[in-house]
């Protein structure tokens, strides 16, 4: 075979395997996957039920009961209708660890509470509709004394010697018949000592209840308790007997937007003003 037949059928053959890889090459295209990006998927028409936010004040609901049902707790009933779960508690005397039972009722209002006389002379003084025509005498007026928010009864008092829990400035105080100011908020710096402000008995050191963060709560005596609020540390637990100016905690913000400590007294489960018991200063 001479150059030129060999250069032809080289050439020719050169061209065959171009076009062989050619045909390889749009088959493999023609078969190719093209890979796309999986659809998002689909969210479920089921939604999970947020929690109730903790109620940060009571509502007393004058006259009404709560029946446990199986599965409620003390937070779930108090947030369900507008009560904080330490008034629940309080209101009802369950003791920690706060465990109820179904069937059992609970009050939704204190214990020696009664509906505000505002609503209830309001609701009494309604007069009836009078046809036309009909003369209306109206009746005497009889004098009415004026009233105004009774304190707790100070004898009762008189054996406790308080003392301010912590060193701070009040940035909140006590308003008697508002339900979102039950006590005291001192402010200060996170890790300063807070006090027991007289001396008792510690019913409850936890964080529980839902509101109060870090809380510790102290029984002086049948009728007076004080609560402590929005710790970062407790240093006690539950049982231990504690002296007034006794460090029982740190301050902190537990439950709350700054370092402070929210401070509650007590009479009967009822909130009263703490500086009205607490020295001057």
């Amino acid at each position: 075979m001479c150059i030129g037949q060999y250069l032809s059928v080289r050439h020719h053959t050169q061209r065959m395997l171009v076009l062989a890889v050619a045909v390889g090459v749009l088959a493999g295209c023609g078969h190719s996957r093209v890979v796309r990006p999986p659809a998002p998927a689909k969210q479920s028409a089921r939604t999970t039920a947020k929690p109730l936010p903790p109620a940060r004040s009571s509502q007393p609901k004058y006259g009404a009961m709560a029946v446990v049902r199986p599965g409620q707790t003390v937070y779930r009933i108090a947030t369900e209708n507008g009560i904080t779960a330490l008034d629940l508690a309080l209101w009802n005397d369950i003791p920690p660890p706060y465990t109820i039972h179904p069937g059992q009722s609970l009050r939704l209002y204190p214990r020696d509470g009664h509906e505000p006389a505002a609503k209830v002379t309001a609701s009494a003084s309604a007069a009836p509709p009078v046809k036309p025509g009909t003369t209306v005498t109206p009746p005497t007026a009889k004098p009415v004394a004026a009233t105004s928010p009774k304190p707790a009864p100070t004898s009762s008092s008189s054996t406790l010697e308080w003392r301010w829990p912590a060193d701070g400035v009040v940035v909140s105080g006590f308003a008697a018949g508002d339900p979102t100011r039950q006590g005291v908020d001192i402010a200060g710096k996170a890790g300063q000592p807070v006090r027991a402000a007289a001396d008792g008995v510690v019913v409850y050191s936890g964080s529980g209840l839902v509101g109060y963060g870090e809380l510790v709560i102290v029984k002086h005596n049948d009728q007076w308790l004080s609560a402590y609020g929005h710790n970062r540390a407790r240093m006690v637990n539950e049982g231990a007997l504690v002296k007034a100016g006794q460090q029982i905690a740190e301050m902190g913000r537990s439950g709350a937007t700054r370092d402070m400590l929210h401070f509650e007294i007590r009479y009967n489960g009822k909130p009263v003003d703490p500086q009205t018991y607490l020295p001057i200063r």
